[in-house]
């Protein structure tokens, strides 16, 4: 069992501390980070880099607390620590390549210029790289409220890097947090330099978490994402307070990730494996042949697979909805 204590990095270490500290957190937290919301069981490894330990590391199992705790604690590395073998692997069997952080700096901005009605908002790029505006952002037609709430979806996320940037998920290199150029990490500043009082803080931090969702297949990136979300707030909070977050709301704040960061088939918009598409036939009361296979694999219908949709919530309504509900009919 470990405390709070040990989940608190210093801004200047590298991705190597990074991972060297993931799963040096309390047992219970660690659980929910596990979860799938939609089945209530764990999330699956989904990929067969890990069978090499045993059974249950295996591309259909789920993945446990005590399978990555303990002398099998850096069993998952970030994708920067990979061999180049595992890259190419994964490379070739699930399409994964992760973007530069100032690839991602980028295209963010793109959208940040579509929003504001102007460029160089939250930075100015510079080659590979950006120059931080260190200025307090400036909201003229619109309020830094509409920016927090707004709705943002990283799709195959990895270990999003487009949400947040912890780490330049090539390179490995850490991001101090005011150089951060994430969705989310863009929402926390806006936070930062509009509130003051903790509560308030923590409610719209909340808020700005409720707004970010993303999905992901393979298990372990997964994993790393959900930890580097909760390990961002846990950076904000103390670069904000200097002093580190209550046990309490690091669960509320892991609860809110588990839910917005999901393992999904994002082809079929189930769970992933969930689709039964067992080669038999059986018969019908009339003694004719029926298929049993999946008609949404058969047609590749994102409606009409026989799998387990894959569900979210929006926190605006308090509602829980398969994500396929968001999709225009016919898409």
């Amino acid at each position: 069992m470990h405390t709070i204590n040990d989940l608190c990095l210093t801004h200047d270490e590298d991705v190597n501390s990074l991972e060297k500290e993931n799963f040096e957190i309390d047992s219970e937290l660690l659980k929910l980070l596990l979860l799938d919301m939609t089945t209530k069981s764990n999330i699956s490894w989904c990929t067969d880099n890990y069978s090499k330990h045993g059974k249950e590391y295996r591309f259909n199992k789920t993945i446990e607390v005590e399978l990555i705790t303990g002398k099998k604690r850096n069993i998952i590395q970030p994708r920067a620590k990979k061999n180049n073998d595992e890259k190419k692997k994964r490379t070739k069997q699930k399409a994964e390549v992760f973007t530069p952080a100032w690839v991602c700096n980028h295209q963010i901005n793109l959208i940040d210029e579509i929003w504001f009605g102007k460029k160089n908002i939250f930075n100015k790029e510079d080659e590979n790289t950006w120059i931080t505006n260190n200025d307090k952002i400036k909201f003229e037609c619109r309020s830094w409220q509409e920016y927090v709430l707004d709705i943002r979806l990283e799709i195959t996320c990895g270990e999003s890097p487009y949400i947040v940037s912890r780490y330049d998920t090539v390179t490995g290199e850490t991001i101090k947090p005011i150089n951060r150029i994430g969705l989310l990490d863009r929402k926390i500043r806006v936070i930062n330099e509009n509130v003051a009082n903790k509560n308030e803080w923590y409610t719209w931090v909340k808020k700005a978490y409720q707004s970010v969702y993303g999905y992901e297949w393979q298990g372990d990136s997964l994993l790393i994402t959900r930890e580097n979300l909760l390990y961002s707030f846990i950076d904000y909070y103390i670069d904000k307070f200097n002093e580190k977050p209550s046990i309490d709301m690091l669960k509320e704040i892991a609860e809110i990730i588990v839910w917005n960061f999901w393992q999904m088939d994002g082809v079929k918009g189930v769970v992933p494996l969930s689709c039964n598409n067992d080669k038999f036939l059986q018969l019908d009361l009339f003694g004719n042949t029926v298929n049993t296979k999946c008609n949404g694999c058969e047609t590749q219908n994102i409606w009409k697979h026989n799998g387990i949709y894959c569900l979210i919530k929006d926190w605006q309504k308090n509602k829980i909805m398969r994500f396929i509900d968001l999709l225009p009919r016919g898409y």
